[in-house]
């Protein structure tokens, strides 16, 4: 996977198949909120073990019923790249699994 900055209308295209996904400053962002602390728990193991996988990792922030999520490529000077996008996707797939919204 290319680990290059995406330009600005690469990141809103890549966004528009991601609801729920932003872009805050540089950073791809998104919030979940969850049944319940514990379903919000098994949530956020289960993106701890996408990022392991992916070997790129966010700020990740677990509340009482939410998880936050942050990213960009730092070895890119903090850009988004496909990288980033990939994690969301598959993020997304989880949460949905999670029955997160």
């Amino acid at each position: 996977m290319a680990v290059e900055p995406l330009s600005q209308k690469e990141i809103e295209d890549r966004l528009s198949e991601l609801p729920g996904w932003s872009l805050d400053g540089d950073r791809l962002t998104r919030s979940y909120r969850l049944a319940s602390h514990f379903a919000a728990t098994a949530l956020v193991v289960h993106v701890a073990q996408i990022q392991e996988e992916l070997d790129h990792h966010s700020d990740l922030t677990l509340g009482y019923n939410t998880v936050s999520l942050a990213v960009n490529t730092h070895s890119v000077g903090g850009a988004v790249t496909d990288l980033d996008v990939e994690l969301a996707r598959r993020v997304e797939a989880a949460a949905a699994g999670h029955g997160a919204h």
